[in-house]
């Protein structure tokens, strides 16, 4: 998985970002594609510098408020006139257009997005360390590892997004169910929880077989590539986890075909379902519906490992082929580095964030108490963050295993090798 982009609706996967959530961001692509793009926009902030113009690009999120917040933010910048284009739907494919585009205005200055490592080589975006230099102790490491590459960091953290399983107490004591600590137990719980009028478990429309491949890797104590940018996960846990999700694919116990994909949490509102995958954003809604009866777990333990929780969210970049770079970073740090008025704002106002700066993050009196508190609590304990040099190839090898796998029937040691191959060949072109 890796998580979902949030609120992105053209993505369903939770790496693919999902990669698609907020997909689950897609671990990038972002360097390759062509074709029209389609925004909305026009809403700017006039700045006081003459002729300095500024386009800042986001995805649609899904929140009430957040377009008209983005807006806000760019009419108070008074160094720059800055444009904000609002994307709907497929973002990704919109923002790798428009950053092939040559034409001023037709790309972004300033754009959200998920770091990869093509990003880097094709010469796309300029290195932040400058903007970053006497905050980087004040992000958690993960923050400036997922936006790192080579020493140099190119993104700055926006949103902290955690990503985990939401339940309802009353339906697990109802029937003797202790929140479950491992993958065995959410399977079982999800079959017990399971009636006539609502599944156990939902983890999106797409289904579980390629959702599920990275939590399990890193709940069972591995990772996607070491540090030495090696393959991080062994033939046995994978192929153990491949058969459990073939199993839990073909029980009765997975909410499919729900109104909306896993991002959104109408699903769980709606008692759709009593476990529900989704992130920290949805957490005002759930208490909306549910009050106390709510509460949030980790993705439990595989195979002797321990509980993890996708750490997801958004970065910001700018464009190497800005006319205005270094306004361009001047903007960004104004606005995502120095202003904590807006990062707060950005972060509790519309939906549940955790600020990225962990100076800001005392100032979050909204995430002090009750499931919010534990989100956070379980983010910091078990969380875990992509890894930019996990390349869109790879994540399309290992999503490939997983459906020739759970949903065809495939070979499982066949389908591993053709993986892992495919992966090995990929660093092989990057690291040599």
């Amino acid at each position: 998985m890796v998580a979902f982009k949030r609120n992105d609706p053209s993505q369903q996967t939770l790496a693919k970002l999902a990669m698609n959530r907020r997909r689950m961001l897609a671990l990038g692509g972002l360097a390759a594609g062509t074709g029209a793009l389609a925004a909305c926009g026009g809403n700017t902030g006039r700045g006081s510098s003459e002729g300095v113009n500024l386009s800042q690009w986001y995805h649609q999120y899904g929140e009430a408020g957040t377009q008209q917040a983005a807006e806000k933010y760019a009419a108070a910048y008074k160094d720059a006139t800055v444009t904000i284009n609002w994307i709907p739907g497929d973002y990704d494919t919109a923002l790798s257009s428009g950053l092939l585009a040559e034409k001023e205005g037709d790309y972004p200055d300033v754009f959200e997005g998920h770091l990869n490592r093509a990003m880097v080589e094709s010469g796309q975006i300029v290195p932040l360390d400058d903007i970053l230099a006497d905050v980087l102790d004040d992000y958690t490491p993960d923050d400036l590892a997922r936006n790192t590459i080579d020493g140099k960091v190119y993104g700055v953290r926006m949103i902290d997004d955690p990503q985990f399983l939401y339940y309802r107490p009353s339906l697990l004591e109802a029937k003797g169910i202790t929140p479950p600590a491992t993958f065995e137990e959410l399977v079982a719980a999800a079959a017990e929880l399971t009636t006539g009028d609502v599944k156990g478990l939902f983890l999106g429309n797409d289904d579980s077989a390629t959702k599920l491949f990275q939590p399990i890797v890193f709940s069972a104590g591995e990772t996607l590539l070491t540090d030495a940018n090696e393959i991080g996960f062994t033939k046995e846990t994978v192929l153990a986890g491949a058969a459990q999700v073939k199993a839990l694919h073909e029980s009765s116990s997975l909410l499919v075909g729900a109104p909306t994909e896993a991002w959104d949490p109408s699903s769980i509102i709606q008692n759709l379902c009593a476990i529900q995958w989704c992130g920290l954003w949805a957490l005002p809604q759930i208490i909306e519906a549910h009050g106390d009866d709510i509460n949030v777990i980790p993705f439990p333990a595989f195979g002797g490992g321990t509980p993890t929780v996708f750490n997801g969210g958004w970065d910001t970049f700018v464009n190497a082929k800005s006319a205005n770079v270094d306004e361009a970073k001047a903007f960004v740090k104004w606005l995502w580095v120095d202003n904590e008025e807006f990062i707060l704002d950005w972060n509790l106002s519309y939906g549940f964030h955790i600020p990225p700066r962990l100076s800001m993050r005392g100032s979050a009196e909204q995430l002090s108490s009750g499931p919010a508190a534990e989100a956070v609590r379980i983010s910091e304990e078990y969380g875990w963050a992509e890894n930019p040099n996990w390349t869109p190839k790879m994540e399309t090898a290992v999503d490939d295993m997983m459906n020739h796998i759970v949903l065809e029937g495939a070979d499982p040691d066949a389908e591993f090798e053709t993986a892992a191959a495919a992966i090995q060949d990929e660093l092989d072109s990057i690291f040599g």
